[in-house]
This record gives C-alpha cells, sequence and structure tokens, in this order.
C-alpha cells in the first residue's frame, strides 16, 4: 500500500472497525489582513498626528483633527492630505506631506509580541500563515519589514502590486498561492472590514473571524463565523481549535 502525504497507510485486520486508525488533519491556511489586524494602525496614526502636530508647531487640539478627517484610514490619501494643507495652511505640498508620511508612518507600526508568538506557534503546528491587505506596495511592505511579520509568513500580497484590492476573491487566491497552498483548500481569514475583509472572504470560500474594534456587526450583510476583540484573541481561538481537532484525529 502506498503511503500518503501524511504517512503510511496502515489497514486494520478484516473485521476489526473500532479501533481503526485516524489520518492526522491537514495543516490549515490562515490569512490576516494588515491596518487594524496584525497591527494597530489605529495606534500608529496617533502617534504620527502628534508627531506631524509638533513639526508644524500647531494646536494640540490638531490630533483629534486629523484623526477625525483620516476617518479610520477610509478618506483617500491624496484628498486627505490636501484637506490638511488647506486647514493648517500649510506650505508643503499635498504630495510632498503625503511621502513624508509614507516615509514616517511605517515606523509607528508595532506587531504585539504576543501575535508574533502565536503565529510561531501556528506554524510550528503545520499552518501557512499569509497577509493580505489593499493599499501602497511601498508603505505597506515598509509597515510588513519594520513590524518583522515576514519572518512569521509564508507569503503576502499588497493590492497595488496585484492590480486588484479586497474584496475582490482574486486577492485572496493570490495571497494563497503566494504561500503554496491552492484557495479550494480552505482556511481562515482575519479581519476589520465588514466587507473587505470578511465579506471577500466569504466570496473566496474561507472562513471568518470579524474583529469588532468596538462596533455592531451590520445585520444586512451575512455574519462572520467568530467576533473577537483582538487578533490575539482570534489566533487563541484558532490555536484551541486545531489542539480540539488534532485531538480527534487520533
Amino acid at each position: 500500500m502506498s503511503a500518503s502525504r501524511y504517512g503510511p497507510l496502515v489497514r486494520p485486520p478484516r473485521g476489526h472497525t473500532a479501533d481503526r486508525p485516524h489520518r492526522p488533519a491537514p495543516p490549515q491556511r490562515l490569512l490576516l489582513d494588515l491596518d487594524n489586524t496584525a497591527v494597530s494602525r489605529e495606534a500608529a496614526l496617533a502617534r504620527w498626528a502628534h508627531d506631524f502636530v509638533l513639526e508644524h508647531c500647531l494646536e494640540t487640539s490638531a490630533v483629534a483633527w486629523l484623526i477625525t478627517t483620516d476617518n479610520d484610514g477610509l478618506t483617500p490619501r491624496e484628498r486627505f492630505f490636501a484637506e490638511v494643507r488647506n486647514h493648517f495652511s500649510l506650505t508643503p505640498t499635498p504630495g510632498e506631506l503625503h511621502r513624508a508620511y509614507q516615509d514616517r508612518n511605517p515606523r509607528h507600526m508595532h506587531c504585539g509580541p504576543a501575535v508574533l508568538i502565536h503565529l510561531a506557534k501556528l506554524r510550528a503546528c503545520g499552518w501557512t500563515v499569509g497577509v493580505v491587505t489593499n493599499g501602497l506596495t511601498c508603505t505597506q511592505g515598509a509597515v510588513l519589514e519594520h513590524t518583522g511579520l515576514t519572518r512569521y509568513l509564508d507569503g503576502w500580497c499588497i493590492s497595488e502590486a496585484e492590480g486588484i484590492r479586497k474584496p475582490d476573491p482574486d486577492l485572496f487566491a493570490h495571497t494563497a498561492t503566494r504561500c503554496g497552498r491552492d484557495i479550494a483548500d480552505g482556511g481562515w481569514m482575519i479581519g476589520d472590514s465588514f466587507e473587505a475583509d470578511i465579506g471577500g472572504a466569504k466570496k473566496a470560500g474561507l472562513h471568518t473571524i470579524w474583529i469588532r474594534r468596538g462596533r455592531t456587526w451590520p445585520q444586512s450583510l451575512p455574519p462572520p463565523d467568530h467576533t473577537v476583540d483582538d487578533v490575539t484573541e482570534a489566533l487563541e481561538h484558532l490555536a484551541r481549535a486545531h489542539t480540539e481537532s488534532s485531538a480527534r484525529s487520533r
């Protein structure tokens, strides 16, 4: 009898089924969003805003204005920095302000040690791990490098480099391929966006974990498979599920 990728298959004697051995569950796949999932964009933006206010000698109240106008990253960068320049009557052009932001913001991004530890443990258990993110290649690539995440990933895809954006399921499929697996094998996606992360992942055939960040899931949208408060809780949930699945397969 030939061996499978999980080891040699051992057939029990005829008539004996109670002690039939179980084949170990196949390795799993995990995809993560980057901003406000693997790393806290919210905290990084606050740090950048404080530095920006000091650099341009603005009132401290400008920090709150910058954070509100950013709208959790949903305001297009060109429009955001045009509004910043006009509101504060700054000399640099919107393009110059944006380039300065791209240079500095990645250094404000941090990935908690607990996140990296959990990712390392999942990979040690045979999981493949990837990041799928919208954004500019230079900015998001710098974040991945600065936070040290690249050492804990099998692959990643950035929307600008791929020419497609979440929630397009093809971006999830490309990331899965980059990690050495076919999207048809299934897996999990962790993210904070209703549509870009959870909606797109569902279209790609993945199970989903939504990071609520103090929000309520819209009743008009199909719900995620699981809801958590932060990425560490999501990774702990997957680790427990993996342990239980491995126990059942013995």
